[in-house]
């Protein structure tokens, strides 16, 4: 059987990190998951996900991440129930992220506070500078290869591996 789960969201609030009896770390969180559509004239919507993560990773998410963070999980779906104060039966759906991928730096993290858009940054090194660190160089211009009627012609020194 498989049960996997991907989601890429955002934190609704900070992760709660709590301790079991035996000093275990776990963090319960809710992720903000966009949907793929939305109407027009509408404001974007958005699932809500309650999530579980154990051990070093809930301490890792707890210390580095916050309120609006986006953050990339892998994970499977787990229910469970339990009897609440008032002896009634609980049944609760969750995800248990086994993998977590963070997916704001700390100065988009501070945009995201001021302004509540943070955007995705990466990594923007210049081309010239990988360049430099390898024996391939990018040709002048490109060759045609859509013309199918003519083959072609490619030497291995072409090849950037």
């Amino acid at each position: 059987m498989i049960n996997n789960v991907v989601l890429v969201g955002r934190l609704t609030k900070d992760a709660d990190l709590r301790y079991t009896s035996s000093g275990t770390a776990v963090a319960s969180f809710t992720l903000a998951v966009n949907k793929a559509f939305k109407k027009e004239n509408e404001e974007q919507k958005a699932d809500f996900i309650n999530c579980v993560i154990w051990r070093k990773t809930a301490e890792s998410l707890a210390n580095y991440t916050s309120k609006g963070s986006l953050v990339g999980i892998e994970g499977r779906i787990q229910t469970r129930s339990y009897d609440n104060q008032q002896g009634q039966r609980v049944y609760v759906t969750e995800v248990v992220a086994e993998v977590v991928s963070f997916l704001d730096t700390k100065n988009s993290q501070k945009t995201a506070d001021a302004d509540r858009q943070a955007p995705i940054h990466t990594n923007t090194q210049n081309y010239n500078s990988n360049q430099a660190s390898s024996n391939y160089s990018r040709p002048e211009t490109k060759p045609d290869i859509t013309n199918k009627s003519t083959p072609y012609e490619m030497s291995d020194d072409d090849l950037p591996f």
